[in-house]
C-alpha cells in the first residue's frame, strides 16, 4: 500500500495581518467581519485572537477587490507560522541559523517555502535585518496576545531612556536576556562588551545569532538558569539590565539558601523578583549599576521588607522609577524600574533615594521628568516599619505645602469651632415628666392618616398641623430608642413603633427649632474633631520630616 502523502499545514493569519494584507486598518477589518456575511470564518485561535486561513482570506479579499500583493517578509512569517504553530522561538531561531549559514543544524521544520522566501529575503538587503524585523514581527504578536514572555517595546524604550549615559568600552550584562532584546538595545551599537544568560535554549541561541547577524562585536550569550547555574560567576559588569521572570515562586531557593549572593537577605519562595535583583547586583563591578524591572508590588509587598530596608539602609538603591501605566504587554498595571549602584569606594553610598513618578504620563509619552514628579528621601524617612519604596506616595509627600496646608486647617478649625457654641440652643428647666407620659400619638397611626410620609427613609410632615423637626427630634430621644432599635443593635430614624407627644403647631415649632440647632451642633461638631484629627497628623509629619518646626526653633537654632 502506497503511502499517503502528507498534507500541508494550512497557512494562518491574524485579523493585524490581514489589515496589513490589505493595506487598511485593522478596524476596517472588524467592520468586515460584520457587515459582510461570506467573510471567512476563524479555523483556530481564541475569542480575542482568532486565526484565518491564509488562502481563504486572499480568495475573498480577491473577488472583493481589496487585496494587495502579499509581502515577502508576511509569507515567510505566515509559512513560519504553519510549520512551527505556537513554537514561533523555534521557527525565529531556525531561520537565523540558516541565514548564518549554517543550514544543516536547521530543524526539519522549516519548510523549502520558507528557506527560499528567507534566503530571497537576504539576498535582497541584509540578513541581520530579515532576522530583527521577524524578531519585531514576534515580539508585536506576543504584545497583541497579552503574553509577558518578552519585553515589551516600551519598556525597552523606558531602560534606554534611563541607561543613556552608558559608553563605548563599558560591560553590559543581562542574567535573563530572552531573544537578546534588553541587552542589544542599550548603550552604542558598537564598542560595548556584552553578555547574557537565557535559561531557554531557543531563545540563547537566537540571541547570539540575531547579535551575530547585525554584526555587533564581542557578544556571547550562553544557556543557563542564572540563579541556580550561573555561567558567568567572575563577570562584573558595567551596567546590568533585565526584566526577569515574575511570580515564580520554584526559583530554587532551598537549594541556595547559603548562597553567597543573598547579601540583603535570603528572599521567600514569593519574592523571586529579589532573588533577580541581588543576583544582578552580585555582577555589578565597583561604581557599576543595576537597572531592573519590577513589578510595582515588589515595593510595599511585607515578605521583602527586610531586603528593602538593607538595600535602603546601605545605601545601594539609587532611584525607583514608577513608568505609566501599559508599558508591560500583559497587564496596564504601571511598573518600576530600581536602580542599584555599587559604591566605588568606601563611604560612597548613596544617601538618599531619587524617587520618580510617571504614572501620569502617556505610555507612548515623554520619559522626561519634570520637577513636581521627583523627589530626594532621606534613608531615614525611607526606613518606617513598611519601607514602602512606591514613588506616587514619596513624590507627593515631598511636593505637599506643609506650612500652608496647617494654616488653612488651623482657619478652619479656629472659624468652626468658634460657631460651635452659637449653634446651642437655650434651654430651661422642664416639668420633669417624660414628654410621652402625657398623651401622644404613633408614627403609624399619622402615617395611615396621611399626615406623614417617607422621603429617603426618613419621615417628613406633609400637615401644616405637624412640624417635621419636632416629629424626627422624638424620634431620635431616648425614650424612643429602644422602640427604633433592631435586635441587631441598629438604631432606625423611621420605626413606625415610635410615639410622638401631643402638642399645639406652636408648641411644636419651639420643640423643632431646638431639635434642629442640636443636629446642625452635632454634625458641626464631627467635623470639628474630624479637622483636628487631620491637623494633628500632619503637624506630626511635618515636624518628623522637618518640613515644619515650633515657632522660634530655627532662630534658637542659630544662635
Amino acid at each position: 500500500m502506497e503511502d499517503t502523502p502528507a498534507v500541508p499545514a494550512r497557512a494562518l493569519v491574524t485579523g493585524s495581518e490581514i489589515a496589513r494584507i490589505a493595506g487598511v486598518t485593522r478596524a476596517a477589518v472588524s467592520n468586515w467581519r460584520r457587515r459582510y456575511d461570506d467573510f471567512p470564518s476563524p479555523v483556530s485561535g481564541g475569542v480575542n485572537s482568532p486565526l484565518f486561513d491564509l488562502a481563504e482570506v486572499q480568495a475573498w479579499l480577491d473577488g472583493q477587490r481589496k487585496g494587495q500583493e502579499v509581502s515577502r517578509e508576511v509569507q515567510l512569517w505566515q509559512a513560519m507560522r504553519a510549520a512551527y504553530g505556537d513554537d514561533m522561538i523555534g521557527g525565529l531561531a531556525d531561520v537565523a541559523r540558516l541565514l548564518a549559514g549554517v543550514p544543516d543544524e536547521a530543524s526539519d521544520a522549516l519548510s523549502a517555502d520558507a528557506v527560499r522566501l528567507a534566503r530571497a529575503l537576504a539576498d535582497g538587503g541584509n540578513a541581520g535585518e530579515v532576522v530583527n524585523a521577524l524578531a519585531e514581527r514576534f515580539t508585536d504578536a506576543v504584545r497583541r496576545a497579552g503574553s509577558d514572555q518578552i519585553t515589551s517595546p516600551r519598556i525597552v524604550r523606558a531602560v534606554q531612556h534611563f541607561t543613556r549615559d552608558v559608553t563605548a568600552g563599558a560591560t553590559v550584562f543581562d542574567p535573563a536576556c530572552g531573544i537578546g532584546t534588553l541587552l542589544l538595545a542599550v548603550g552604542p551599537q558598537h564598542g560595548l562588551t556584552r553578555r547574557g544568560q537565557e535559561a531557554d535554549g531557543r531563545r540563547a541561541r537566537f540571541a547570539q545569532l540575531r547579535a551575530d547577524l547585525s554584526g555587533r562585536q564581542d557578544v556571547q550569550v550562553v544557556t543557563g538558569d542564572s540563579l541556580r547555574h550561573d555561567q558567568w560567576p567572575h563577570l562584573k559588569a558595567d551596567l546590568v539590565v533585565s526584566d526577569p521572570p515574575v511570580s515564580e515562586t520554584d526559583w530554587g531557593r532551598e537549594e541556595l539558601l547559603l548562597d553567597s549572593r543573598w547579601e540583603f537577605g535570603t528572599p521567600s519562595r514569593a519574592e523571586s523578583e529579589l532573588a533577580w535583583l541581588q543576583h544582578a547586583y552580585a555582577h555589578a563591578a565597583p561604581g557599576g549599576r543595576v537597572l531592573m524591572v519590577m513589578p510595582a508590588s515588589v515595593a510595599y509587598r511585607k515578605a521583602g521588607r527586610r531586603i528593602r530596608a538593607e538595600l535602603v539602609r546601605r545605601g545601594i538603591l539609587t532611584q525607583v522609577t514608577a513608568l505609566p501605566p501599559g508599558v508591560a504587554a500583559s497587564h496596564a498595571l504601571p511598573v518600576h524600574l530600581w536602580e542599584l549602584r555599587r559604591p566605588p569606594s568606601v563611604g560612597g553610598a548613596a544617601t538618599s533615594v531619587r524617587m520618580v513618578d510617571l504614572t501620569a504620563n502617556d505610555p507612548d509619552g515623554s520619559l522626561e521628568v519634570e520637577p513636581d514628579q521627583v523627589a530626594e528621601v532621606s534613608l531615614i524617612d525611607l526606613l518606617d516599619d513598611v519601607v514602602d519604596l512606591t514613588p506616587g506616595r514619596r513624590v507627593c509627600e515631598s511636593h505637599r505645602n506643609y506650612v500652608l496646608e496647617y494654616r488653612a486647617l488651623s482657619q478652619e478649625l479656629a472659624e468652626q469651632a468658634l460657631g460651635l457654641a452659637d449653634l446651642l440652643p437655650t434651654l430651661t428647666a422642664g416639668a420633669g415628666a417624660s414628654a410621652l407620659d402625657g398623651p401622644s400619638v404613633s408614627v403609624a397611626d399619622l402615617s395611615r392618616a396621611g399626615l406623614v410620609q417617607y422621603s429617603d427613609l426618613e419621615p417628613v410632615s406633609v400637615s401644616d398641623q405637624l412640624d417635621t423637626d419636632f416629629l424626627q427630634g422624638f424620634m431620635r430621644s431616648s425614650a424612643n430608642a429602644r422602640r427604633s432599635t433592631s435586635a441587631s443593635g441598629t438604631f432606625r430614624l423611621d420605626g413606625k413603633g415610635a410615639r410622638i407627644p401631643q402638642m399645639d403647631i406652636a408648641a411644636q415649632r419651639r420643640y423643632g427649632a431646638a431639635f434642629r440647632a442640636l443636629q446642625q451642633f452635632e454634625e458641626l461638631s464631627l467635623r470639628v474633631a474630624e479637622v483636628g484629627k487631620q491637623i494633628s497628623a500632619l503637624a506630626r509629619d511635618g515636624l518628623g520630616n522637618g518640613a515644619l518646626a515650633p515657632e522660634g526653633g530655627r532662630n534658637d537654632e542659630s544662635r
